[in-house]
């Protein structure tokens, strides 16, 4: 039974979903968050409340990092380090232009002298289990074989690799070879993620390829429950899972309405839960609650579900 690792995505796991989706559900391992990252002087306070221990209680966290450079990571782990986290995850795969072409998460994979300098971060602090997330390349898939040496050279608890380059985002098909040439030239553990949205796709994963777990985003927004089903080897019925479904989406909401004043605000923030599932709950309810102008309307779209 592998271990499953709930994806960073931002917007979408925060700290309220988060400590949800593990009291409500669980079978999930550890959940990373979205990428802290330092800007204008400092951490926003966005992503220093989201990784505080006090909204993580008794979810197992893993605080995630985005650096272009050594000064910058180590500007981020004056800040994290106080807080006690015994695991910190290094962002070298984020796809999105905002962020590559200042160098960070996969637009570090063309800069070999910057990802060795953040090694060297890592390497004086022997007291952090570190991780890193990557991506086969920014532009190509064989960028990451002038990493993967400097990588393997640095104590790293896995690697966590999504096989598409960045240019890609989330669309075309994962390149499996490449995923099979990067597994067997690490000497780290390797954590596949990418397009998983059943428990047969963790299986033929399992079956297929030496991995030390499976890291799981989207397919988990889609059906919260995948990672329970899988370690207990049972998919629940559908009436069992839109009741799930809907008790997540009630606490959400409610939570949401306790934070955030102005309804438009809460509905266009709560009606993202459901932005990964419809396939789950089918087209015709999916664009009901989408499209829905008014709470009013949307509650009664989520409630004939």
């Amino acid at each position: 039974m592998l271990p499953i690792y709930f994806a960073p995505l931002q917007g979408y796991t925060e700290d309220a979903y988060r400590r949800l989706h593990h009291s409500n559900i669980g079978g999930v391992d550890a959940y990373f968050t979205p990428f802290v990252r330092w800007e204008h002087g400092g951490v926003r306070s966005k992503d220093m409340r989201d990784i505080r221990p006090e909204f993580n209680s008794g979810v197992p966290l893993v605080p995630q990092v985005i650096a272009s450079s050594a000064k910058e990571l180590q500007s981020l782990l004056d800040v994290l380090l106080p807080l006690d986290y015994k695991h910190i995850d290094i962002n070298m795969g984020c796809p999105f232009p905002l962020q590559t072409r200042h160098g960070r998460g996969a637009g570090i994979l063309q800069h070999p002298e910057a990802v060795k300098e953040i090694c060297k971060v890592i390497k004086e602090h022997p007291q952090i289990e570190f991780s890193v997330k990557t991506r086969l390349g920014l532009e190509s898939n064989d960028e990451w074989k002038q990493i993967l040496p400097i990588l393997n050279d640095t104590p790293l608890k896995f690697i966590i690799l999504h096989p598409r380059i960045a240019t890609q985002q989330y669309k075309g098909t994962v390149d499996m070879e490449a995923f099979k040439e990067f597994l067997n030239a690490s000497a780290h553990p390797v954590i596949y993620n990418g397009d998983i949205s059943s428990i047969e796709d963790i299986q033929n994963i399992e079956k297929q390829y030496n991995v030390a777990g499976i890291m799981i985003g989207r397919g988990l927004l889609a059906r919260p429950t995948l990672a329970q089903e899988y370690k207990t080897g049972s998919t629940i019925d559908y009436k069992t899972l839109l009741r799930t479904i809907k008790d997540i989406h009630s606490k959400l909401l409610e939570h949401y309405t306790n934070i955030i004043p102005n309804e438009s605000q809460q509905l266009a923030k709560i009606r993202t839960y459901w932005d990964f599932m419809e396939e789950t709950i089918g087209r015709k309810q999916w664009k009901k609650i989408i499209k829905a102008g008014n709470m009013k309307n949307y509650l009664i779209a989520v409630n004939s579900l």
